[in-house]
């Protein structure tokens, strides 16, 4: 069985409200004995979505498929991946994704992905530089503003 799936700049094109409520009343309309795929289905549309507490319930949704439905893991190491990555949790998002990658080497999506994740912990990582920098310089200023004030002394 073969899955094509949309790259990673999908993600950031939320469902319609309508659609993802489509999703939603059939997971809840399953309730209890929901099955994996309408969990699947509505887990990604919340992955999509630009709220971050629907991303957060995505993540979790999945991480359950992915521990208790062996056969659907390689879809859900994607979404993982994508879903920690809208989350910023960069570090989770790069596990699931070279997880992906060891398995399945030529996979375009999750080298796209793999792309974009390190694009934002280089921008993140140039960002905390550029903070304790800042914090340097100003404790060196103050530093050295004592320093004068106790030589007047």
């Amino acid at each position: 069985m073969v899955f094509l799936l949309p790259d990673a700049a999908d993600a950031d094109s939320p469902l319609k409200p309508e659609e993802l409520q489509v999703l939603r009343d059939q997971y809840e309309k399953e309730g209890h004995y929901v099955g994996v795929q309408t969990k699947f289905n509505y887990a990604w549309g919340l992955i999509k979505s630009s709220s971050r507490n629907e991303q957060q319930e995505g993540v979790r949704l999945l991480s359950d498929i992915f521990r208790n439905a062996p056969e659907r893991r390689r879809e859900c190491l994607y979404y993982l991946a994508l879903g920690n990555y809208k989350l910023g949790n960069y570090a989770e998002a790069r596990r699931y994704n070279d997880l992906l990658l060891d398995h399945e080497p030529g996979n375009l999506q999750a080298s796209s992905l793999r792309g974009l994740i390190e694009d934002k912990v280089a921008k993140e990582g140039m960002m905390g530089v550029a903070i304790l920098s800042g914090v340097a310089i100003a404790a060196g200023v103050v530093g050295g503003m004592l320093v004068k004030s106790a030589r007047r002394r």
